[in-house]
């Protein structure tokens, strides 16, 4: 479609040298040829325009000093992209590769993830090139706290609500909301993740990798047995990929391999958990070091063969782009059945292309992965009302939500003419919800 090749050209020149974000506008936007042929009315209001532009891009300066005395000055980055149905909302990513086109790419996504969730939040996110990786306790400490002396002033509760991401987990959270509680004199809900004895949600550290399990669940309702007995290779190793392998595991599923940053595992006789968590979560060791518990496991160095492993389930929960056209040739070659993605973006646009044309069951990451901000959403809800829910009762509301975006996701791209396809029908459910929040509020 001729006007939405303009708006892309548009973007393009407006956001040069970033790749990332590119992808992610380009994926969406080409989706949305069928509603745009539907409803004129969004061309004529520049909505695509107006959505693809954030409201505001935030970068600053972060000067902190390590253990040493030496100093040392990173740049902080919040893309609110999106408040039309709610406050900004999205994680901060503590990594390396963090720069602006990343940022904007998980915030252009957050506002179609969220809008799925049903509940009223917004699209945002942020973070710092920083690497928490080698750093002590207090150092940690100390950058959070310069990070949150100039990210305050722009959010708040009813305003902009971030939460962990990558790098960013529970003793994060904590520095940086110790930080703004100094500053402000405020207790309030303006982050999530926080510790369950400090307005914490249950849950939420397993609610992406619960989700996803529940979402490709859904998927495979019309495949006998489903995840009973199917063998499954999961990317990663940190909260979403093993909290994916502990639900995949509940509801009877083979789990044979796991990764990090170094290279995977492959145990044929599938992944022993307890080992995984306290590597992980308690001694933050590398995968490799199953093999001192578990010697007749593989190690491989590299985390691109573990799409090698013959699988009927995949979860890539590690980065974007971690499948590209290769792994998923090999991957549809071993007789795949459906892929639920646990990261944002981790197929590149030619493998998530091969999917659908293969027509595998395929969940894309802003619906299959949408229940870790789902769970801050109902985080923020039980702090507004000063009362914290039991496991059961969140763990539940969890599972509808995810029931409830495979539904829309479904029903969308059935009404838009791509029976089938989670891709366009995801884009369309969320941007609708959105576009049409955009209209109503008017010009702004």
């Amino acid at each position: 479609m001729e006007y939405i090749e303009s708006v892309l050209q548009d973007v393009a020149l407006r956001n040069p040298n970033q790749p990332e974000f590119m992808q992610a506008v380009e994926e969406i936007l080409h989706s949305l040829k069928p509603v745009i042929a539907k409803h004129p009315e969004y061309k004529d209001l520049k909505i695509l325009e107006r959505i693809t532009e954030p409201e505001r891009q935030i970068m600053f300066r972060v000067a902190w000093q390590d253990d040493a005395g030496k100093n040392h000055v990173n740049r902080g980055y919040r893309v609110e992209f999106n408040s039309a149905i709610g406050p900004f909302k999205g994680g901060l990513r503590f990594h390396p590769s963090v720069n602006l086109s990343i940022v904007k790419f998980l915030g252009f996504e957050q506002i179609f993830k969220n809008a799925l969730t049903t509940l009223p939040m917004g699209g945002g996110k942020g973070g710092s090139e920083f690497d928490p990786k080698g750093k002590s306790d207090s150092e940690i400490m100390r950058f959070c706290q310069a990070f949150m002396t100039e990210l305050y002033r722009h959010i708040g509760a009813d305003t902009d609500v971030p939460a962990g991401d990558i790098g960013v987990g529970g003793r994060e959270v904590g520095y940086m909301y110790g930080q703004y509680k100094r500053i402000t004199n405020r207790s309030e809900s303006m982050i999530t993740g926080k510790g369950l004895h400090w307005g914490g949600s249950l849950v939420r550290t397993e609610a992406t990798g619960y989700g996803l399990v529940y979402f490709v669940d859904e998927m495979l309702k019309g495949v006998k047995n489903g995840l009973d007995g199917a063998t499954c290779v999961v990317s990663g190793s940190g909260n979403v990929a093993i909290y994916a392998v502990e639900k995949a595991q509940q509801l009877g599923a083979k789990c044979v391999a796991m990764s990090d940053s170094g290279g995977y595992i492959y145990d044929p006789d599938g992944i022993k958990l307890d080992t995984i968590k306290q590597l992980k979560e308690v001694e933050r060791r590398r995968i490799k070091d199953y093999l001192e518990f578990h010697p007749g496991a593989k190690y491989v160095d590299g985390c691109g063969g573990i799409w090698d492993i013959p699988c009927k389930i995949a979860l890539p929960s590690a980065t974007q782009n971690e499948i590209d056209g290769e792994a998923a040739k090999t991957l549809l070659n071993n007789g795949v059945v459906a892929i639920g993605e646990g990261a944002n973006m981790p197929s590149t646009p030619e493998a998530a292309d091969m999917f659908v044309d293969a027509g595998v069951l395929y969940g894309p990451g802003k619906a299959a992965n949408a229940g870790g901000v789902a769970t801050s959403g109902l985080e923020m809800q039980q702090n507004d009302m000063r009362t914290s829910w039991c496991f059961e009762d969140v763990d539940s509301r969890l599972k509808n939500i995810m029931k409830s975006i495979y539904t829309s996701s479904s029903n969308a791209a059935e009404e838009y003419g791509c029976p089938g396809n989670l891709v366009v029908g995801a884009n369309v459910a969320g941007f609708i919800k959105v576009a049409n929040a955009m209209v109503d509020h008017g010009l702004m």
